[in-house]
């Protein structure tokens, strides 16, 4: 009799700090989601994460059942995944000070998301610097073996293996090492500005925004000033790309097609834009719509999905434990 294969541990997760946007959900939900079929999914809402810039408590709390919302709508299935809110599962952050004293400064100094993040105006503090460690603690404690990201997010996933490889070479084989899945045709989403759609730079197409709110957004989409009647390039203009996500094969060659030949409009190719948008969302929302009501139903999801994160987590960080000398008493 031939044994059943192992399925591969899937981890990745989603700060509760403003509305969903296309390129959380096709850099990373959608794909995560997808995987709940064939892999051992983990799924969180990052809150700890969070603190790096949300300030205030009722909006993290509010921010933690909406993100959990968000997720269900577009589909998470609880039943097929482990689905759960960090802070709930508070071993991350005995094993993330544990990892950070094995992570040198010159590994954190190296990574751009920092440096990047600062220069947008978001005021440094030591959890910002850090972040990479904590994430690191996210993905070791569950022993996750691919981690769904988006191209911006590679280096976190290398510093992860960087830092378990520490670790592995202190104490002894201890944790998995992490890889990174990237979908390079979405690595990175543009905003309405042309760079990575972020709710940082205030730059996102929300997924949940109302018809009129997602057209504006749409409509907003910066391209350049080459008159309708001239031929323009598919492949340099914002608003093709985020189509290229949406369309089929023969939509988007059609589309392009248009572009090339000249007579047609920016305006147009964003109404076709806004139209896929809508329409692939639509049911979304209404699921999204749903669930605002069932609040109760989402706590008790998440309290079910902290309780089978714990039973994981607590069986890494108790080897962590004997391994690195905290638990001191004699083990049977």
């Amino acid at each position: 009799m031939s044994e059943t294969p192992k399925k591969p541990r899937v981890l990745s997760g989603i700060q509760p700090s403003g509305d969903l946007h296309l390129g959380n959900y096709y850099a990373m939900m959608k794909p995560m989601i997808a995987s709940q079929e064939t892999s051992l999914l983990f799924c969180f809402i990052v809150n700890y994460h969070a603190l790096t810039t949300v300030r205030e408590g009722k909006n993290l709390r509010k921010g933690t059942l909406d993100a959990a919302m968000d997720f269900m709508a577009l589909g998470l299935d609880p039943d097929k995944c482990v689905f759960w809110v960090q802070s709930e599962v508070p071993e991350v952050l005995e094993l993330q000070w544990v990892l950070s004293c094995l992570t040198s400064m010159g590994l954190l100094e190296r990574c751009h998301s920092y440096k990047d993040k600062v220069a947008k105006g978001i005021v440094p503090n030591s959890g910002l610097f850090t972040y990479p460690v904590l994430m690191a603690a996210d993905i070791l404690l569950y022993q996750a073996e691919i981690i769904p990201v988006g191209k911006d997010q590679k280096q976190h996933v290398e510093v992860t293996r960087d830092i378990a490889g520490s670790f592995n070479h202190a104490y002894g084989e201890t944790f998995v090492l992490p890889e990174a899945r990237i979908d390079e045709n979405v690595a990175v989403v543009p905003g309405i500005d042309g760079q990575k759609m972020s709710k940082s730079y205030g730059n996102a197409i929300e997924i949940f925004s109302g018809e009129n709110v997602l057209r504006k957004r749409i409509m907003s989409i910066v391209t350049d000033a080459t008159p309708v009647e001239a031929p323009k390039d598919p492949d340099k203009c914002n608003v093709f790309q985020l189509y290229q996500l949406l369309g089929t094969p023969e939509e988007i060659q059609d589309l392009s097609g248009r572009y090339r030949n000249g007579g047609m409009g920016y305006a147009v190719a964003k109404a076709e834009l806004f139209e896929k948008v809508n329409d692939y969302f639509k049911p979304f929302r209404e699921r999204r719509h749903e669930l605002a009501s069932e609040r109760r139903y989402v706590e008790k999801v998440l309290k079910e999905g902290a309780e089978k994160a714990g039973y994981y987590a607590s069986k890494t960080i108790q080897k962590v434990r004997r391994k690195t000398g905290l638990s001191f008493r004699k083990f049977k």
